[in-house]
């Protein structure tokens, strides 16, 4: 006898006999002799009876098929057949529209998912298509009844569903000296070891773009100054030889000679040595200049995932204090000042400045001049962003400022805030490691819920008890994700688990990746709580001090319980900031629909990001930073702080330099500056105007500007979303 029915999207149900009877009925009604109440009955009883105990809609209706055929009225059969062809094409047109909304490039929520993805390219194309109908497979083989549900209910996202059953994982700081000391095999040939600085520049490209191949995140490496620095003086040992071979004289007594730095000079008034050691000097320079020019343009035009996308990647640096390393940065920095192409603005990769006291911060530090010219870029080209080191919960207690490999003992961060560092099952570093996956919360939808109960405290009691549910739930899901993706086989990531990942070199090619990715983190993040705090409060964060003290208290209950979720699962649980794009707007619009308009919550389109002040709140950047700092040590997976600055950057420098030290003030870990960047889509020319309807250059009217869209800058806001778009032309001046 039939007890429960398993539906389309996997929910299990209570058997309706009902139903049947219903579609029977529908059926005998578009006959000539319509309808046959005692013939209804005695199928649906024999359905009824002769069922299994759990059975799928597909199976009974096949049995409704089976019975009517056997009947007198065969004719009903036929209908009903006809009523369930129709249902299914109903069900396919979904999809069907959906391909033809991608086959002829419309700009939609679907195609502008990822502003960072061209979906109009065939292979953009071919990546919806996959995406699209690989997320129902998802859903109905490997999530469990209760995900699929809080899913559909919109408590919960899982992030890049699509790619759950390739059990890639998300993201990695990349230990580029391994592969510039020792050269990789990834599987289609060979790379041997760097010998010069234009090698390992090459091989940093390489390495980042084959491993976005392997992975569904984003590619980052963590000392981007350390690594290529050697490469440096192997260079200028280079130069000192093609020297001596025109004047044909032996310049090994030079290789090693101290240098302060890497400063083109002059050579008119030199003579002997200091003449030669400045000649390749000079030259030198030359050659890191041009191989960081390479290193910015290629990241910029080198494509991954079939053709489609650039590489998601980022570099940090900042606290080589080496001439060589030095020369990269300052080199670096130039390149990225002058923009690729015809001056545009490099989109990738992002670069992270890694600011610390005593090395690369105050005036006294030995890179406090390239700190400034750091600032002095990012006025004008958005990157690089700051992290703070000296942050109480971004500090190593084995860093020593005399220790070459210091930057083992050193944060770094991933894409637009992606953070790894502690770990319970390793060394605690930010290298060779990465996030595995991630789920957000929608803490709207919880809070909403809870709006009609008249008593704050019952109201909140409500909340966090929900909050529980859901928290529980987002932990066993990345649970059981993790146990899906310990099962991949390290070969089907040749550059992965062969060179990056942490203990890796342990693996053989037919060995679960299971002993070395439980070192990697798994993310739970949350989004709105701003709209949340109205819900429960009236008020958000910004605006009232006792809804910041209940936004605390979330965060902090959540950090809590990822505590917990770490000991009963044995995993790297963190809590992160979500950088919410299509994400932002598909939670609003949901709950929009179940809930309504309602003001302050679900009035505009999309939720603010994680525990960000609104965009839309008037307020200074202290304000802001006031605010918000307190949750940069509770969201260890990743957290940002912006600040939305008017007029022209390039003339203030300072600006930037004043969000550093709000940094520094307010223990925030990570934080970048937005500014405003006019670029003409014809010619590319850019300027910092407050408004530019015409092109001084080539005349073009095709002007956009140029923004970061949760932490990373797109080139274009034709890819952006609806939901981002509004939240672009929202934001606010923070004074």
């Amino acid at each position: 006898m039939i007890q429960t029915v398993v539906k389309r999207d996997g929910r299990i149900v209570g058997f309706n006999e009902e139903k049947i009877r219903t579609a029977i009925r529908k059926a005998m009604l578009q006959t000539e002799t319509g309808e046959n109440s005692f013939l209804i009955r005695q199928i649906t009883d024999r359905i009824s009876f002769y069922g299994k105990e759990q059975m799928t809609v597909e199976e009974i209706q096949d049995m409704v098929e089976l019975e009517l055929m056997n009947s007198p009225r065969k004719e009903v059969a036929k209908k009903y057949i006809a009523y369930r062809d129709q249902r299914s094409i109903a069900r396919k047109a979904k999809t069907r529209d959906m391909f033809l909304e991608i086959i002829e490039t419309k700009s939609n929520d679907i195609t502008r998912e990822n502003a960072n993805m061209n979906a109009d390219t065939p292979a953009g194309m071919m990546m919806k298509f996959a995406s699209e109908t690989t997320k129902p497979f998802v859903d109905d083989y490997l999530l469990t009844p209760e995900v699929k549900e809080a899913v559909r209910q919109n408590y919960l996202h899982i992030h890049d569903k699509d790619y759950y059953p390739t059990k890639s994982l998300t993201c990695v700081q990349h230990p580029l000296d391994k592969i510039l000391q020792h050269g990789f095999n990834a599987g289609h040939g060979e790379s041997r070891p760097a010998k010069r600085i234009e090698t390992a520049s090459m091989l940093g490209c390489i390495s980042l773009e084959t491993a976005q191949n392997e992975m569904h995140g984003g590619q980052s490496i963590p000392a981007f100054d350390f690594y290529l620095a050697p490469f440096v003086r192997r260079t200028f040992i280079e130069e000192l030889k093609y020297i001596g071979q025109i004047n044909g004289a032996n310049h090994e007594n030079l290789y090693n000679i101290p240098l302060n730095d890497y400063l083109y000079a002059e050579l008119e008034s030199l003579q002997g040595d200091e003449r030669i050691v400045q000649h390749a000097i000079n030259r030198t320079v030359s050659r890191v200049h041009q191989s960081m020019e390479a290193f910015i343009h290629n990241m910029n035009t080198i494509h991954s995932r079939g053709g489609n996308q650039v590489v998601f990647s980022s570099i940090n640096y900042g606290t080589d204090t080496s001439a060589e390393g030095r020369c990269v940065m300052r080199e670096l920095l130039l390149s990225t000042d002058e923009g690729v192409g015809n001056g545009v603005t490099a989109i990738f990769p992002i670069q992270i400045w890694k600011k610390k006291r005593g090395v690369s911060y105050l005036p006294e530090d030995r890179n406090y001049d390239l700190y400034q010219l750091a600032c002095k870029v990012s006025a004008r080209r958005f990157f690089p962003n700051f992290l703070n080191l000296d942050a109480t919960y971004n500090r190593h207690e084995e860093w020593n400022a005399d220790d070459p490999q210091r930057f083992n003992y050193e944060v770094a961060t991933m894409g637009c805030r992606t953070r790894v560092f502690e770990n319970r099952f390793g060394k605690k570093t930010a290298i060779g490691r990465g996030n595995l996956s991630f789920s957000t919360l929608n803490l709207v939808r919880i809070a909403i819920e809870c709006r009609q109960v008249e008593d704050e405290q019952e109201r909140i009691g409500l909340f966090f008890n929900k909050l529980n549910e859901i928290l529980d739930l987002a932990a066993l899901q990345l649970h059981h994700r993790f146990e899906f993706q310990k099962t991949a086989l390290a070969k089907q990531f040749p550059l992965l688990m062969s060179v990056l990942w942490e203990g890796c070199e342990k693996l053989k090619p037919d060995d679960t990746i299971e002993n070395v990715i439980n070192q990697g983190t798994l993310g739970i993040g949350f989004i709105g709580l701003a709209e949340a705090l109205v819900a429960l409060t009236g008020k958000h964060h910004g605006e009232d001090e006792h809804a910041q003290k209940l936004g605390l208290e979330i965060v902090t209950y959540m950090r809590d319980r990822i505590t917990e979720f770490c000991e009963r699962y044995a995993h790297n649980y963190s809590i992160l900031a979500t950088p919410a794009e299509g994400l932002a707007g598909r939670f609003t619009r949901h709950d929009k629909k179940t809930f309504g308009l309602i003001p302050g919550i679900t009035d505009r389109e999309y939720y603010t990001n994680s525990n960000h002040v609104p965009v839309y709140y008037r307020c200074s950047a202290h304000h802001k930073a006031e605010i918000e700092a307190p949750y940069h040590e509770l969201t260890r997976g990743g957290h940002i702080f912006y600040v939305e600055i008017d007029g022209d950057a390039t003339h203030n420098p300072e600006a930037i330099m004043t969000v550093v030290d709000l940094m520094d003030k307010y223990n925030m870990g990570y934080a970048s500056v937005n500014h405003n960047r006019n670029r003409c889509m014809d010619c590319g020319y850019e300027n910092a105007a407050s408004q530019m309807n015409d092109c001084p250059k080539c005349g073009s009217n095709h002007i956009d500007r140029l923004q970061r869209i949760t932490g990373y800058l797109v080139g274009t806001t034709d890819r952006w979303n609806s939901a981002k778009l509004a939240e672009l032309n929202d934001r606010i001046i923070h004074e």
